[in-house]
């Protein structure tokens, strides 16, 4: 088989691939551009500040690096404000577009020296597009055969050094030689609500809006320790302000505008409640499986899984048992429900594992 070794041939940016990151133009305005404008995620900044001044002065790309945690938390954010801060230009990219190698080509054959390209949701690339990247991570390189049989000959094309940032809510299903090729892994955790409520006062000054102190706790109370989240709630109350008062945020406009939407003081939507009403109503708290819980609710067990359980779980209003799900005392107080009395007859509240 003959083998070839040709450069990647210049041209315009990849076909489709965008040059701002997903999302609605009022959270791209409220997304900070810097790093030194981010609140919160203190070890993560530590490590990357260290990781990017090192890398400038050696004047080589940044290491490849994969940030993995719940959605909203600031992994295109990161992404976005790395390749701003050391001066390079960034591709954006989405795992479920990758279909097949020839999908990332265009993206590969781009890049300049130094620069960065972003995979969203990379946990979801096929496992052909993974083993596809292995040669582009390690050696900057990517083999492409043409033709079949004793006539099949090898590309080899050279990619200039880059720097691979993939954001997953997923790190597990990323297959291992992968995951091991990064070289900078970091978790996103949740906010404080001190820092959520710092958030919510830089963005409502940058979108004019007259906000007090407790109206901004409030808000952050009721956003799941989550910034996307805490944005989402502020942009419903500002237009609810502008709407049905001045424009002037205050804790009551606040209760008024999230309790519209079924917000309650814990931040639990009407789906949540909905769940623990059932659980509670239907299943005397349980053990229930989810299953008999979704069908119950006419609702698909994987958006109960994906959207409801998670925020559920971490307030310890639900406990996930080997016999199925379980309200805790906390949910039954939270929803003003006695529990019932464990005597003979009724199901455990808590069974035993």
């Amino acid at each position: 088989m003959a083998r070839e070794s040709i450069m990647p041939p210049p041209g315009d940016p990849p076909p489709g691939g965008p040059s701002e990151p997903p999302g609605d133009e009022n959270d791209g305005a409220l997304r900070p551009k810097r790093i030194a404008d981010m609140v919160g995620q203190k070890d993560v900044i530590a490590v990357l500040r260290i990781a990017m001044d090192a890398a400038s002065k050696r004047e080589e790309p940044l290491g490849h690096i994969l940030f993995d945690g719940p959605p909203g938390l600031g992994k295109t954010t990161f992404a976005t404000c790395i390749p701003r801060e050391m001066g390079v230009n960034v591709q954006m990219a989405s795992g479920p577009s990758l279909k097949a190698p020839k999908d990332i080509l265009p993206y590969l054959t781009n890049l300049e020296y130094r620069s960065v390209l972003f995979v969203d949701e990379i946990h979801r690339m096929p496992k052909a597009v993974e083993e596809y990247l292995y040669t582009a991570m390690e050696d900057f390189r990517i083999d492409i055969v043409l033709g079949e049989g004793v006539s099949a000959r090898t590309l080899n094309l050279q990619l200039k050094p880059f720097t691979l940032i993939g954001a997953t809510t997923r790190a597990g299903m990323l297959s291992g030689p992968l995951r091991d090729r990064f070289q900078i892994r970091e978790h996103l955790g949740f906010y404080s609500l001190a820092e959520l409520t710092e958030i919510i006062h830089r963005n409502a000054k940058k979108m004019d809006v007259a906000i007090d102190a407790r109206a901004a706790s409030e808000i952050s109370r009721r956003s799941r320790g989550t910034p996307r989240i805490a944005n989402n709630r502020l942009l419903w109350i500002r237009d609810y302000a502008m709407s049905k008062s001045d424009g002037k945020v205050d804790v009551n406009i606040v209760n008024q505008a999230l309790e519209m939407t079924g917000i309650d003081q814990l931040g639990l939507d009407r789906q949540d409640r909905r769940y623990l009403e059932t659980l509670i109503r239907v299943f005397g708290g349980g053990p229930a499986g989810i299953e008999a819980i979704a069908h119950t609710m006419n609702v698909s067990s994987d958006t109960l899984v994906d959207e409801v359980e998670p925020f559920l779980l971490r307030s310890e209003l639900l406990i996930r048992s080997t016999r199925g799900r379980c309200a805790t005392p906390k949910a039954f107080e939270h929803l003003k429900l006695t529990p019932p009395s464990e005597k003979a007859g009724e199901l455990p509240l808590f069974p035993e594992e």
